[in-house]
Protein backbone atom coordinates (compact mmCIF):
# COMPACT_ATOMS: atom_id res chain seq x y z
CA UNK A 1 0.00 0.00 0.00
CA UNK A 2 1.42 3.73 -0.82
CA UNK A 3 1.92 5.72 2.44
CA UNK A 4 -1.20 7.96 -0.36
CA UNK A 5 -3.29 5.28 0.90
CA UNK A 6 -2.08 4.31 3.92
CA UNK A 7 -3.24 8.21 5.26
CA UNK A 8 -6.66 7.38 3.43
CA UNK A 9 -7.47 4.39 5.38
CA UNK A 10 -5.94 5.91 8.56
CA UNK A 11 -7.75 8.92 8.75
CA UNK A 12 -11.64 7.25 7.54
CA UNK A 13 -11.19 4.56 10.08
CA UNK A 14 -10.56 7.47 12.98
CA UNK A 15 -13.11 9.16 11.67
CA UNK A 16 -15.79 6.42 11.58
CA UNK A 17 -14.67 4.72 14.35
CA UNK A 18 -11.53 5.77 16.31
CA UNK A 19 -9.30 2.50 14.80
CA UNK A 20 -8.42 1.08 12.11
CA UNK A 21 -6.32 -1.99 10.99
CA UNK A 22 -4.15 -1.36 7.71
CA UNK A 23 -3.23 -4.91 6.60
CA UNK A 24 -0.38 -3.78 4.60
CA UNK A 25 0.89 -0.87 6.29
CA UNK A 26 5.07 -1.97 5.32
CA UNK A 27 6.14 -3.42 2.30
CA UNK A 28 8.42 -6.78 2.48
CA UNK A 29 11.38 -4.34 2.24
CA UNK A 30 10.57 -2.19 5.20
CA UNK A 31 9.33 -5.23 7.46
CA UNK A 32 12.62 -6.97 6.87
CA UNK A 33 14.64 -4.54 7.50
CA UNK A 34 12.86 -3.68 10.93
CA UNK A 35 12.64 -7.48 11.71
CA UNK A 36 16.69 -8.24 11.25
CA UNK A 37 17.12 -4.57 13.21
CA UNK A 38 15.09 -6.24 16.03
CA UNK A 39 16.94 -9.29 16.39
CA UNK A 40 20.43 -7.21 15.32
CA UNK A 41 19.52 -5.83 19.03
CA UNK A 42 17.93 -8.44 21.34
CA UNK A 43 20.47 -8.22 23.83
CA UNK A 44 19.59 -4.77 24.81
CA UNK A 45 15.78 -5.45 25.07
CA UNK A 46 14.84 -5.38 28.77
CA UNK A 47 12.14 -6.47 30.70
CA UNK A 48 8.61 -3.67 30.13
CA UNK A 49 7.68 -1.35 32.77
CA UNK A 50 4.38 0.19 33.80
CA UNK A 51 3.86 4.02 34.50
CA UNK A 52 5.86 6.91 33.44
CA UNK A 53 6.69 8.61 36.48
CA UNK A 54 6.63 5.65 38.87
CA UNK A 55 8.10 2.68 36.48
CA UNK A 56 7.42 -0.82 37.82
CA UNK A 57 8.17 -4.07 36.16
CA UNK A 58 5.02 -6.02 37.09
CA UNK A 59 5.41 -10.07 35.30
CA UNK A 60 1.56 -10.10 36.27
CA UNK A 61 0.23 -7.54 34.25
CA UNK A 62 2.98 -7.29 31.22
CA UNK A 63 5.67 -9.84 30.21
CA UNK A 64 6.90 -8.74 27.01
CA UNK A 65 10.78 -6.94 27.01
CA UNK A 66 11.42 -3.56 24.93
CA UNK A 67 13.81 -1.41 23.40
CA UNK A 68 12.91 2.35 22.40
CA UNK A 69 13.39 3.53 19.04
CA UNK A 70 15.93 6.09 19.63
CA UNK A 71 17.21 6.26 15.00
CA UNK A 72 20.24 3.84 16.07
CA UNK A 73 20.11 2.18 12.68
CA UNK A 74 19.28 2.79 9.06
CA UNK A 75 15.85 0.56 9.57
CA UNK A 76 14.72 2.89 12.40
CA UNK A 77 15.82 5.97 11.28
CA UNK A 78 13.64 5.00 7.87
CA UNK A 79 10.49 4.18 10.36
CA UNK A 80 10.72 6.97 12.30
CA UNK A 81 11.03 9.10 9.46
CA UNK A 82 7.88 7.83 7.65
CA UNK A 83 5.82 8.20 10.98
CA UNK A 84 7.21 11.87 11.01
CA UNK A 85 5.41 12.47 7.62
CA UNK A 86 2.24 10.04 8.37
CA UNK A 87 2.11 12.75 11.65
CA UNK A 88 2.52 15.77 8.93
CA UNK A 89 -0.72 14.23 7.27
CA UNK A 90 -2.75 13.38 10.05
CA UNK A 91 -2.41 16.58 11.43
CA UNK A 92 -3.31 18.41 8.24
CA UNK A 93 -6.51 15.71 7.42
CA UNK A 94 -8.13 15.61 11.35
CA UNK A 95 -6.40 18.12 12.94
CA UNK A 96 -5.25 16.52 15.97
CA UNK A 97 -2.05 18.89 17.13
CA UNK A 98 0.27 15.48 17.40
CA UNK A 99 3.42 17.13 17.91
CA UNK A 100 5.91 14.02 18.02
CA UNK A 101 5.75 10.22 18.22
CA UNK A 102 7.51 7.78 20.41
CA UNK A 103 7.79 4.33 20.21
CA UNK A 104 9.81 0.87 20.78
CA UNK A 105 10.41 -2.35 19.38
CA UNK A 106 8.27 -5.05 21.71
CA UNK A 107 9.33 -9.00 22.11
CA UNK A 108 6.84 -11.25 23.35
CA UNK A 109 8.03 -14.93 24.19
CA UNK A 110 5.83 -17.71 23.65
CA UNK A 111 3.13 -17.37 26.69
CA UNK A 112 4.14 -13.39 27.41
CA UNK A 113 0.88 -11.45 27.70
CA UNK A 114 -0.01 -7.61 28.43
CA UNK A 115 -3.31 -7.67 30.25
CA UNK A 116 -6.20 -5.46 29.13
CA UNK A 117 -5.04 -1.18 29.33
CA UNK A 118 -5.49 2.17 28.53
CA UNK A 119 -2.18 4.14 26.79
CA UNK A 120 -3.89 7.18 28.32
CA UNK A 121 -1.56 8.76 30.78
CA UNK A 122 -0.20 12.36 31.12
CA UNK A 123 2.92 13.72 31.18
CA UNK A 124 4.82 17.16 31.66
CA UNK A 125 2.08 18.66 29.94
CA UNK A 126 2.02 15.99 27.23
CA UNK A 127 -0.49 13.20 26.17
CA UNK A 128 -0.47 10.02 23.87
CA UNK A 129 -3.49 10.62 21.91
CA UNK A 130 -2.97 7.83 19.15
CA UNK A 131 -1.47 4.48 19.69
CA UNK A 132 0.02 2.34 16.87
CA UNK A 133 1.35 -0.97 16.57
CA UNK A 134 2.82 -2.15 13.76
CA UNK A 135 3.72 -5.84 13.32
CA UNK A 136 7.19 -7.67 12.38
CA UNK A 137 5.80 -11.60 12.34
CA UNK A 138 6.27 -13.26 8.38
CA UNK A 139 3.93 -15.96 7.71
CA UNK A 140 1.51 -15.83 11.19
CA UNK A 141 -0.62 -18.32 11.69
CA UNK A 142 -4.03 -18.15 13.59
CA UNK A 143 -2.87 -21.27 15.52
CA UNK A 144 -0.14 -18.86 16.96
CA UNK A 145 -2.28 -17.11 18.69
CA UNK A 146 -0.85 -13.46 19.98
CA UNK A 147 -3.87 -11.18 19.20
CA UNK A 148 -4.36 -7.76 20.13
CA UNK A 149 -8.12 -7.62 21.51
CA UNK A 150 -9.49 -4.10 21.46
CA UNK A 151 -12.77 -3.15 23.85
CA UNK A 152 -14.91 -0.32 23.52
CA UNK A 153 -15.87 2.02 27.18
CA UNK A 154 -18.55 -1.03 28.02
CA UNK A 155 -15.94 -3.59 27.74
CA UNK A 156 -17.49 -4.93 24.43
CA UNK A 157 -14.79 -6.67 22.24
CA UNK A 158 -14.43 -4.73 18.57
CA UNK A 159 -12.08 -6.39 17.32
CA UNK A 160 -9.42 -9.49 17.66
CA UNK A 161 -6.50 -8.61 15.71
CA UNK A 162 -3.45 -11.44 14.43
CA UNK A 163 0.27 -10.32 14.52
CA UNK A 164 0.72 -10.50 10.64
CA UNK A 165 3.90 -9.34 9.20
CA UNK A 166 3.45 -6.01 7.97
CA UNK A 167 0.15 -4.82 9.31
CA UNK A 168 -0.74 -2.38 11.80
CA UNK A 169 -3.23 -0.85 14.32
CA UNK A 170 -4.25 2.39 14.86
CA UNK A 171 -6.49 3.22 18.10
CA UNK A 172 -7.35 6.70 19.79
CA UNK A 173 -5.30 5.69 22.96
CA UNK A 174 -7.84 7.38 25.64
CA UNK A 175 -10.69 5.24 23.83
CA UNK A 176 -9.95 1.89 23.21
CA UNK A 177 -8.84 -0.49 26.29
CA UNK A 178 -6.97 -3.48 25.13
CA UNK A 179 -4.76 -6.27 25.80
CA UNK A 180 -2.30 -8.55 23.75
CA UNK A 181 -3.26 -12.26 24.18
CA UNK A 182 -0.10 -15.03 24.60
CA UNK A 183 0.91 -16.35 21.66
CA UNK A 184 2.48 -19.65 21.28
CA UNK A 185 5.91 -18.65 19.44
CA UNK A 186 7.79 -15.44 19.42
CA UNK A 187 5.80 -12.55 18.38
CA UNK A 188 7.72 -8.99 17.28
CA UNK A 189 5.78 -5.62 16.92
CA UNK A 190 6.96 -1.78 17.07
CA UNK A 191 4.47 -0.12 19.94
CA UNK A 192 3.69 3.95 19.30
CA UNK A 193 2.48 7.19 20.21
CA UNK A 194 1.63 10.39 18.79
CA UNK A 195 1.38 12.78 21.33
CA UNK A 196 -0.41 15.96 21.86
CA UNK A 197 0.66 18.62 24.04
CA UNK A 198 -2.00 19.38 26.81
CA UNK A 199 -2.65 20.28 30.61
CA UNK A 200 -0.87 18.08 32.66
Amino acid sequence: MSEGADVAVITHGLRERGWCHCADFLSALELAALRSDLLEHGAQLAPAAIGRADRQIVPGIRSDETLWLTGASAAQNDFLARMETLRAALNRELFLGLFDYEAHYARYAPGAFYRRHLDSFRDSGTRRLLSTVVYLNPRWRVADGGELVLWDAQECELARIAPQGGSAVFFLSEQFPHEVLPASVERYSIAGWFRQRGAA
